[in-house]
């Protein structure tokens, strides 16, 4: 269907105004995210506006952004009509904030956010009873035809020719229009009703926040042949369902968890810190500088990138990690524990059980000095390992880390052991009510099918009772918190250890 161009002055003048000239904008976008990297596919996202415009899909995006616009209008003293176009389309009027650098006294009147964009069906329902032409398909050629338009319904057009009533196919029909109708738009716009005390060009900046913006961190580990050290990537990838494309902008991430009471979605302000990057160059540096803001973390990049609309794109997070300390662990952790109630456990089948398996564990500690002290955002994060043989990258186990400060250690599990297996037995138990006491003797047994020696942990939860002591054992042990100990055990290849301990309750 073939529109004409929309005429600015219909919308853009008023008799108390001047037509407003426009430079290039500069734009800043913070964006605000409450994905959840385990369950968040922008991809998803991507291919719905693909396969046809949804328009409910921006609100579904998990997060927002706030979009700081600069422009330069020419204003004459007294009131003006104002567009500021190239909006979002799904700002919130409620959060436009107004600023004019130029002459803080210009002041706003009144404010309206139009989004009656141009459409086909509108359009033709704004041509009912008026007169088109349209062209359709007549056999191997072509016929025009000219009527008044009765109705637009159901795929189906209705005009009344010269002679007589013609039923149109809209889908294949090539309809002419003489002119758009006024009020019409071919973007969302912001239209105030300003009063400024000078004339002239005036700089003014405008704040909104919007839907159909958000982001994730995606973390790639690639470790190294003894697993004493790895390579560290972070990417961030970007979703925009906003409306519009951000040209030459500049990007902030926000990291942490915002509180926003639906539906006024007010931003969360504060003042932040001093700026810091990771220890390198600055003409190597290539991603995200970080600082400290209000109780959260922000990210700024320090170039200008352009976040396209109906897209998703990934940028360096920071620069690649290389050779950060790392340890393995193998964790055997066969029982869980529980909430105390208000008596001890005494059933001796009774049993918080936990993970039969033994898991694999890898940690880092997030410092300086070990390449890394930079706040990581809540995010999924791959191994990777390389194979001797063809020098290719393998997958070996994903995980989640949440928000985690600088000077903490990251640990994630890569997924279980397959030639280390674990055995838990109850070769005792004691119960005696009257003394109110009960000893459990307990036989954990490790057994390593490698080639290799194994450093496996061995945790136990004493879950039958707050009360307890270990008097007698084969190991020393380590109490880990109130209720949890474990041992560090060293199993040489093809053979295997065990843990014996007995407990005793008292309540």
């Amino acid at each position: 269907m073939s529109i004409p161009a929309l005429v600015a002055s219909t919308l853009l003048v008023t008799s108390a105004a001047t037509t407003s000239v426009e430079k290039t904008p500069q734009v800043s976008i913070t964006i605000y995210s409450t994905a959840d990297p385990a369950g968040f596919d922008p991809q998803r996202y991507v291919a719905q506006q693909r396969n046809g415009f949804d328009p409910n899909a921006a609100w579904q995006v998990p997060g927002f952004g706030v979009v700081k616009q600069l422009k330069t209008f020419d204003l004459k003293p007294g009131r003006n009509t104002v567009a500021f176009t190239d909006v979002a389309a799904f700002l919130d009027p409620t959060t436009v904030g107004f600023t004019d650098l130029t002459d803080p006294k210009t002041s706003i009147l009144e404010q309206s956010f139009q989004f009656d964009l141009v459409s086909p069906s509108k359009l033709l329902e704004r041509y009912l009873d008026r007169r088109i032409k349209a062209v359709v398909a007549n056999g191997d050629q072509k016929r025009i035809v000219e009527g008044d338009l009765l109705s637009s319904n159901q795929g189906r057009l209705v005009l009344r020719t010269d002679e007589g009533l013609e039923i149109l196919d809209s889908s294949s029909a090539q309809i002419s229009l003489p002119e758009l109708p006024e009020g019409f738009l071919t973007r969302p716009t912001l239209v105030w009703d300003l009063l400024a005390n000078d004339g002239g060009e005036h700089e003014i900046r405008t704040t909104y926040q919007t839907a159909g913006l958000t982001w994730r961190a995606d973390y790639n580990l690639v470790i190294n042949q003894d697993d004493t050290a790895a390579d560290l990537t972070a990417w961030v990838t970007l979703l925009n369902l906003s409306g519009i494309s951000y040209p030459d902008a500049q990007l902030k991430l926000v990291a942490g968890d915002v509180q926003r009471i639906a539906p006024k979605r007010n931003v969360v302000t504060g003042y932040g810190g001093g700026r810091r990057t990771l220890a390198m160059k600055p003409d190597t540096f290539a991603g995200f500088e970080e600082q400290s803001f209000f109780e959260y973390h922000l990210y700024t990049l320090p170039r200008t990138t352009t976040v396209v609309n109906n897209s998703s794109q990934q940028l360096a997070l920071f620069p690649t990690v290389q050779n950060a300390k790392i340890s393995k662990e193998l964790l055997y952790q066969p029982t869980r524990s529980g909430r105390f109630d208000r008596t001890p456990y005494i059933d001796q089948n009774f049993v918080m059980s936990g993970a039969n398996d033994i898991g694999v564990f890898v940690s880092f500690k997030n410092t300086e000095k070990n390449q890394l002290g930079m706040p990581l955002p809540k995010g999924r994060i791959r191994a990777y390992k390389q194979d001797p043989k063809d020098g290719t990258l393998e997958f070996i186990g994903e995980d989640m880390i949440d928000h985690t400060p600088r000077n903490e250690t990251v640990r994630i599990k890569l997924g279980n052991a397959f030639d280390v297996v674990g055995e838990r037995k109850v070769v005792d138990f004691k119960v005696d009510s009257a003394a109110r006491t009960m000893s459990e003797t307990i036989e954990l047994e490790v057994r390593n099918q490698k080639k290799t020696v194994a450093t496996v942990v061995v945790r136990e939860h004493l879950y039958r009772w707050r009360n307890w002591k270990i008097d007698k054992r084969n190991l020393p042990f380590e109490r880990v918190n109130a209720n949890t100990v474990e041992w560090r055990l060293e199993i040489a290849p093809e053979s295997s250890a065990t843990v014996r301990y007995q407990v005793d309750y008292s309540w």
